[in-house]
């Protein structure tokens, strides 16, 4: 199989979900034997990464173009290159299926499929209800719901709830494959002295900082809770530099907001915290949280379909109003409950959410695309 994997920001991923996925998804189906490649928008010194193609094409570096600026060029890219030859051999291969990421991409899909690659649309969650959008994009975003019940040859879902919205909404049959994770702890520590954390003595959030993930409501729920025990706030986001900063805004030194951190660091934090607050109140399955229970983490999470689906009862839910009492509440546990927890949470990733399951899903529904 030949996939093109369009509208993420790329690899190696160093920003947020669907980065993630696009990595973990793509290497995992080249070590398989297939060919792929990855549109990316920033350059890396390589033209391949651990097997996989890297495309690097501009993009309009704005908070409302970004995305469907690189999306558009990249699928005149794909267009004008149905047919290649790499590594330097004679051997004519060209794309057969191709793989969009984020719902706003809609529009682009049916460009593929005129010229006979068929085209799957991952539609991520319900990204209009994000509140950093401005009305015309909170409107680009509802057409492109529309516009993903019918443009793409089949349409992909990561959470059930967000199934669930597009059959009712749309009466539109999506697909659903979850999002993956890996299991198990890592034993280094070394972002954690570089951090002054202590290993058990750390309650961790780890997403973009934007408003509808909370990251200012976490950090006022902690400061009201009497506590030796640190937070570590970890992201960032390019275009909401004023919310950050009211996040920042703290004289608590308990407090710790780091910045973004990826790859071995971000596995360090999850695989040592003493908990893990998720937040997030837009979107489907997110990473974040499935990505904690998988190292282990006591997860306290923000109670939306989505989250609930996910956590399946591996963990603590709490309400708009509530996080800093669910914080006492965590903090006079006994410690076997706390690690009943982190077992069961443990378990539910291995069982529901392996990145090697998601592969073979994705494998066998762009298999049958062709």
């Amino acid at each position: 199989m030949r996939l093109a994997l369009l509208g993420t920001r790329g690899i190696p991923a160093n920003y947020g979900g669907f980065e993630t996925f696009a990595e973990e998804l793509s290497t995992r189906l080249v070590a398989r034997g297939h060919q792929v490649t990855v549109y990316c928008r920033r350059p890396f010194p390589e033209t391949h990464y651990r097997g996989v193609r890297l495309q690097h094409l501009g993009t309009i570096r704005h908070k409302y173009f970004d995305t469907i600026a690189h999306t558009f060029v990249s699928t005149l890219h794909l267009l004008a290159h149905r047919t290649d030859v790499e590594h330097g051999t004679d051997v004519e291969h060209g794309t057969g299926v191709a793989l969009y990421c984020n719902g706003a991409n809609a529009i682009f899909t049916p460009w593929p499929r005129l010229f006979g690659i068929p085209v799957a649309l991952n539609v991520d969650g319900i990204e209009r209800k994000r509140k950093k959008w401005n009305g015309l994009a909170r409107a680009w975003y509802l057409v492109s719901e529309w516009l993903s019940t019918f443009c793409p040859t089949v349409a992909i879902t990561d959470a059930l709830a967000i199934q669930d919205y597009y059959r009712a909404r749309y009466r539109k049959e999506t697909v659903f494959i979850p999002y993956g994770a890996e299991v198990g702890k890592v034993s280094g520590r070394a972002v954690l002295a570089r951090l002054d954390l202590e290993a058990g003595n750390y309650f961790l959030y780890v997403s973009r900082m934007e408003p509808e993930n909370h990251p200012l409501e976490v950090r006022e729920a902690f400061e009201k809770t009497a506590t030796a025990m640190k937070l570590a706030l970890i992201g960032d986001a390019p275009y909401a530099q004023e919310y950050i900063r009211r996040v920042r805004d703290t004289r608590d030194p308990r407090i710790v907001i780091p910045g973004a951190i990826y790859g071995e660091g971000y596995h360090e934090l999850g695989s040592h915290c003493f908990a893990y607050i998720h937040a997030t109140t837009v979107g489907g399955t997110h990473p974040a949280l499935i990505e904690a229970m998988g190292r282990g983490a006591l997860v306290l999470y923000r109670n939306t379909p989505e989250n609930a689906e996910v956590a399946g009862g591996a963990g603590i839910p709490f309400e708009a109003d509530d996080l800093a009492d669910k914080l006492r509440v965590v903090l006079d546990m006994r410690e076997p409950e706390r690690e009943a927890l982190r077992r069961r949470a443990m378990d539910r990733v291995r069982e529901r959410y392996s990145w090697d399951a998601v592969t073979d899903a994705y494998e066998k529904l762009l298999g049958g695309l062709l």
